[in-house]
């Protein structure tokens, strides 16, 4: 019998191959965006499951300093962290911009801005050298416990 877990980790398998299986392959344009799925083992961590895809991004920070977010942490000028509308708090996203990458967990709730889907802090936008407003690869992270 299999176990919850393992159930998920194939469901995950069988989308990952889904992804590849699609008109084009892993990478294809699909709808502006491009996505990719791999999943890998990691020891004693379980298995991690990523989809990258291109998304819009904005940051946030001025002003907001010193006040609490959405999941409780109170905001700094060199917080590592991103605002998502529906992920769960605490959600490990790496961002991918000009070859540099930053693993940055959901700490907020946003943006506010129409059309982005991502606010990134002052701490995560200096740390990826990103400046204003534009485009940001992204992977979400989920990891689940080996059973």
């Amino acid at each position: 019998m299999k176990t919850r877990t393992q159930k998920l980790l194939l469901v995950l398998a069988a989308l990952a191959l889904a992804l590849v299986a699609l008109p084009g392959g892993a990478g294809a344009e699909t709808g502006g965006a491009r996505t990719t799925a791999s999943a890998e083992a990691e020891s004693g961590a379980g298995i991690a499951f990523s989809a990258t895809r291109w998304g819009g991004a904005t940051w946030y920070g001025p002003g907001f300093y010193g006040n609490r977010t959405a999941c409780g942490q109170t905001l700094r000028r060199g917080t590592l962290g991103v605002a998502h509308r529906s992920l769960p708090c605490g959600t490990a996203v790496r961002f991918i911009y000009h070859g540099t990458a930053v693993v940055a967990r959901v700490i907020d709730r946003g943006p506010y801005a129409k059309g982005f889907s991502w606010d990134l802090t002052n701490g995560t936008r200096e740390a990826l050298g990103f400046n204003g407003s534009g485009k940001i690869r992204y992977a979400v992270e989920m990891q689940y416990a080996r059973p």
